[in-house]
């Protein structure tokens, strides 16, 4: 990270632990590197956000089946997707001196040697060739293969046959339960089976915030198709992507879409594309991809478990294994992505204020309502009864008179609340008449308005609403 975008980068994480959206894992103890704890306004964005996804790509569709398979899966389940193999292990050097372990590819990237689709073998041949050193100026060790999954001990006895594994990926959850969706519920195809959750990755040198960590969260879904008909879907779910990424308010300049070349995609894969998002760490990188996985998960579970995962076509008399779209939305990206677009700094009342300029979609908290004096118990009523209204409908409403009314604005436009409403003097002076109305301020301008009690909750409904 440099100049300007290490700037902004730093700024976004100041403002997350600030203001309670994320905070270092295990910080007290001196932090856990690649864990983060999301806080009161963080867990409310990853809500709003899985909420919306789950009734854009679930609940509003009549082929898509939800599913929450359990985090630590079996041994064969791993060996049978070939996550246990070479095609899901990064390269680690280590430092000689401080033994500390780092990737090989960032490295390499670090001095701006491309090493995405390069052999081992090359990779040390580099490392010889330029005489890297780690971070710390030491010499390196040659670089290995080490593999990302994250091995636990199920039972009293830690062997061989206890070993199971927290899941890399949400997807093999879904593979292993192919058969328990037909059992149960008879789709026909296409159909798919939708998922959140977390997945688990030993990761070598986690950096850039939530960008990479070892436990993150992802919105998938595993999307059934006939051989022949995969490239017509491919497409469809590709469109899909484009619109959820503009439906939840990203930057659609700084979107990018990369055709993933042979030699760089997973093992799994016949066909990737990448979304790729310009990150405020200074690079374009990985925020969801969209992955032909053929039947090689289905194919190899049928194998390694000895179950038949056929489908069986009733209509045309034909059993066969499936192949599969599967669409992959990072929730820590999502949340990064759009924390670095929405982060705006503006010069108002001759002061620099920030604020998050979110979608109010997801905004974490969507209406703020303030006494205009903390000390006046009139306005306190009246404002507490404002505030009560506003909940029964929104629950994404906060009180707020801490400090004075300038102060609470700036706080409020700092965690991405489109609305305050200020009850004043005005407010009490009329009772049901003209006179019996709020202050209603917008983030994104500053402007103020003045809003009847009465209309207020039809208001703010319309502004809140979304184009679907």
């Amino acid at each position: 990270m440099k100049g300007k975008e290490t700037d902004t980068m730093e700024k976004i994480v100041s403002l997350c632990k600030r203001r309670g959206f994320i905070y270092q894992g295990s910080e007290i103890y001196g932090g856990l590197a690649g864990t983060w704890d999301y806080g009161p306004l963080g867990v409310a964005l990853k809500n709003n956000i899985k909420n919306l996804w789950w009734r854009m790509f679930v609940d509003d569709r009549e082929d898509m089946y939800g599913l929450d398979a359990a985090q630590i899966m079996k041994g064969k389940v791993w060996e049978a997707s070939g996550h246990t193999g070479a095609g899901f292990a990064d390269p680690m050097v280590e430092d000689k001196k401080t033994k500390k372990r780092y990737r090989a590819d960032h490295l390499l990237q670090d001095i701006g040697v491309d090493a995405e689709s390069m052999t081992l073998e090359e990779i040390n041949a580099v490392i010889k060739e330029k005489n890297l050193k780690s971070p710390d100026g030491n010499e390196l060790s040659e670089a290995k293969l080490f593999n990302l999954l994250f091995p636990v001990h199920m039972g009293s006895v830690a062997d061989k046959t206890s070993v199971a594994y927290l899941r890399g990926e949400t997807a093999q959850g879904m593979f292993v339960n192919f058969k328990n969706i037909l059992d149960s519920f008879h789709p026909k195809l296409p159909f798919g089976i939708g998922q959140i959750g977390k997945a688990f990755r030993n990761e070598i040198s986690p950096r850039d915030f939530i960008f990479r960590t070892r436990e993150f969260e992802q919105m998938e879904i595993e999307y059934f198709v006939r051989e022949t008909d995969w490239e017509e879907s491919f497409e469809y779910w590709r469109k899909e992507m484009l619109k959820w990424i503009e439906l939840i308010g990203l930057d659609m300049k700084k979107v990018h879409e990369l055709d993933v070349p042979d030699e760089e995609r997973a093992h799994y894969s016949k066909r990737t594309i990448d979304f790729e998002y310009d990150f405020p760490f200074g690079d374009r990188k990985e925020l969801y991809g969209l992955a032909y996985r053929t039947d090689h998960d289905l194919g190899g579970h049928t194998q390694g478990s000895k179950v038949d995962l056929s489908y069986y076509d009733q209509d045309k008399n034909e059993r066969f294994i499936p192949h599969v779209i599967e669409p992959t939305f990072g929730l820590d990206r999502t949340i990064l992505a759009l924390l670095s677009t929405a982060y705006t700094e503006d010069v108002m009342g001759g002061d620099t204020r920030i604020f998050l300029k979110l979608n109010p979609l997801i905004t974490p908290v969507k209406v703020a309502v303030f006494p205009l004096k903390k000390n006046d118990k009139k306005l306190q009523k009246k404002a507490r009864e404002v505030y009560d209204m506003i909940r029964a409908e929104i629950p994404e409403v906060m009180y707020d008179d801490n400090a004075n009314v300038g102060k609470r604005y700036r706080r409020q436009d700092e965690i991405g609340t489109p609305f305050c409403i200020t009850v004043d003097f005005e407010t009490l002076e009329g009772k049901d008449g003209p006179k019996d109305t709020v202050t209603l301020r917008y983030r994104d301008t500053g402007a103020q308005e003045r809003v009847s009690i009465h209309e207020l909750l039809a208001t703010l409904h319309a502004k809140l609403s979304t184009k679907r």
